[in-house]
């Protein structure tokens, strides 16, 4: 137990920052209360003292602000940072070296009694606000934006953003990976405006097509002119200006 803790403690500072020491940690973190309260409450739940585990994870939410269902898997140096809102459902389980953030969500899609929500592989992150609903699985090292609502398994060391949640980057080797994190300024708690939009990216690529397709009908014409046709001219509207900021390297 005191081992667990010493690497709860440990976790903590890596990953955070504004950590001062153990003693700070300890006694003002409501992520590391939580997690400690839990483990009473899941071994509670393993005896099958439902009730008293209950009783336990109630207080828990109500002196932490986080929910976490005494029948949780949770694995080794788990931190939920800042953690008021954070939501783990009955089912869920998380592997080692996860982070969570504020206002997340591990809910089900069911009202079965059988598996209905999540499992997070080893070292996943999942930014502020996030929901990862049904029993899907998110892969090893991969990331949730922040408000990410995610209905579908996520490949490992991937990243998702968005609502519907969609991967933005595929595997990588973990070099490359950072150094993608870093291009995309992947943030635990909000999107940046720079990262890259597929609505946008689609609009854009279908408004390059329509005008290669003009460019080439209207070559046609011109043939079709030149040779003793005639072509009746019809007004159509105009594209010029309906150009969506790019978010693609430019094509020569």
């Amino acid at each position: 137990m005191f081992d667990s803790l010493r690497e709860d403690i440990q976790c903590i500072r890596d990953r955070d920052p504004a950590a001062r020491g153990g003693f700070e940690i300890l006694t003002t973190y409501p992520g590391i209360h939580a997690l400690g309260l839990h483990r009473i409450s899941h071994g509670l739940w393993r005896r099958n003292l439902k009730w008293l585990a209950k009783v336990i994870a109630a207080f828990s939410r109500w002196l932490t602000g986080i929910e976490i269902h005494p029948n949780v898997i949770i694995g080794q140096r788990f931190f939920i940072d800042h953690g008021m809102g954070v939501v783990i459902g009955e089912t869920a389980e998380i592997g080692d070296d996860c982070t969570l953030y504020q206002g997340v969500t591990l809910g089900g899609t069911s009202w079965s009694k059988g598996k209905r929500h999540p499992t997070l592989g080893n070292g996943v992150v999942v930014g502020a606000g996030a929901k990862v609903l049904g029993p899907i699985t998110v892969g090893e090292d991969a990331r949730v934006g922040s408000n990410a609502v995610v209905v579908k398994d996520v490949p490992p060391g991937t990243t998702v953003i968005g609502i519907p949640g969609h991967v933005i980057q595929g595997r990588a080797s973990e070099e490359q990976h950072r150094a993608i994190v870093e291009k995309i300024k992947f943030d635990s708690y909000g999107l940046p405006k720079d990262v890259p939009d597929p609505v946008t990216n689609a609009i854009n690529r279908m408004l390059d097509h329509i005008h290669a397709m003009d460019e080439k009908v209207d070559a046609i014409g011109n043939a079709v002119t030149n040779l003793g046709g005639n072509i009746e001219d019809v007004d159509l509207p105009d594209l010029e200006h309906c150009e969506v900021e790019p978010d693609y390297p430019e094509r020569n």
